[in-house]
């Protein structure tokens, strides 16, 4: 029988979970056994769980796990260097080169595990088939636009914290934007969920938008418009071959850009298109300042969709679960096609 466990997140500021109870009982009635970890952090209760048939294991129980279970979660492991012996499915952001992302290559080969990596759960088409990049623009955007409104009263951004809706994460922005003239942001990739849902928060909020996507940077750049907006958002994934958007003399080149929201995240990458800024800012510090006159912040948060937990969590298990359903099926389909990403890569270090 297949075994699906689910763990605990621990990552802090971490409370999403990639499957719903409803989608738990789902898996269980196609013969799926489900176990579920406890959670001090998890948004979406443990009592919905039980009662749609799944097992109960202790909090980051996980290692002692039976071999044969595949352990579900979103976010990092642990760095604690231990090797990996099971079949894991979570984002692993290992395929880019990232030095953490080697170690964590390093730590399944030692083990013999298999990372199923979430981000390369593609389609016949290529395309993701579940992602929480709607969420992670309407918070990446929102987090700009933080960013922006502190510059604007002379300060940089403050902590920020989760809310417990998208209508309370607007109350909250528009009494930071308040007396405010709005800025103009510029969005790339906004044609994708990412940029849509970065595109979505800034018209609710009255900012004006450009919106770019594969046409308008075929170019390969220099793009000298991007400095001409206030806010830029990045929405698109590095991959080789993507052109600099905002090259290291943006710094100090003659600019409006004041706020940099790297929603996509991944500045440890050689392929990187931000090229003034060398790692990922936080809840705590959501903003780097990277120049002070005229300021120039990035903010760079890599667990956004974490600001709204509960429908991130909803919406993307709503997208994965019909793969889950298949985990009868791990060396065809979307796992056949992860597992030979992973084997090309791990076999690399």
């Amino acid at each position: 029988m297949t075994h699906l466990w689910v763990r605990a997140e621990q990552r802090p500021n971490e409370e999403r979970v990639g499957i719903t109870p409803e989608g738990a009982a789902a898996l269980v009635k196609a013969g799926i056994r489900v176990t579920v970890e406890r959670s001090s952090v998890r948004a979406i209760p443990l009592d919905g769980y039980q009662a749609a048939g799944c097992e109960i294991a202790a909090e980051n129980a996980w290692p002692g796990a039976p071999t044969d279970a595949i352990i579900f979660g979103l976010k990092e492991l642990p760095e604690d260097g231990t090797s990996l012996r099971h079949r894991h499915i979570m984002f692993g952001h290992a395929f880019k080169g990232q030095p953490a992302g080697r170690e964590l290559l390093k730590r399944f080969k030692a083990g013999g595990g298999t990372l199923y990596d979430l981000e390369y759960l593609v389609g016949e088409d290529g395309r993701r088939v579940a992602a929480f990049g709607y969420w992670a623009g309407y918070a990446g955007a929102a987090v700009s636009l933080k960013c922006w409104a502190a510059q604007q009263r002379g300060r940089i951004a403050g902590p920020v914290r989760k809310v417990a809706s998208k209508e309370a994460l607007l109350g909250e922005l528009g009494e930071e934007l308040a007396g405010l003239a709005r800025p103009r942001a510029i969005i790339i990739g906004a044609l994708g969920r990412v940029g849509t849902g970065a595109a979505d928060l800034c018209t609710a909020m009255g900012v004006g938008v450009t919106k770019w996507d594969m046409a308008e940077t075929a170019g390969g750049g220099p793009f000298p418009e991007v400095l001409q907006h206030e806010i830029f958002l990045n929405c698109i994934l590095a991959r080789p071959g993507c052109p600099v958007f905002v090259p290291a003399s943006a710094k100090t080149d003659p600019r409006k850009l004041t706020v940099i929201g790297d929603i996509a995240c991944d500045p440890t990458s050689d392929f990187s298109p931000i090229k003034v800024y060398d790692r990922a800012t936080d809840w705590d510090a959501p903003a780097l300042r990277v120049h002070d006159a005229p300021p120039l912040d990035v903010t760079a948060i890599d667990n956004l969709p974490s600001l709204m937990p509960v429908e991130s969590s909803e919406d993307y298990a709503a997208q994965l679960l019909p793969s889950l359903l298949a985990l009868d099926a791990l060396d065809n389909g979307v796992w056949g096609r992860a597992k030979v990403e992973f084997d090309r890569h791990v076999a690399g270090v």
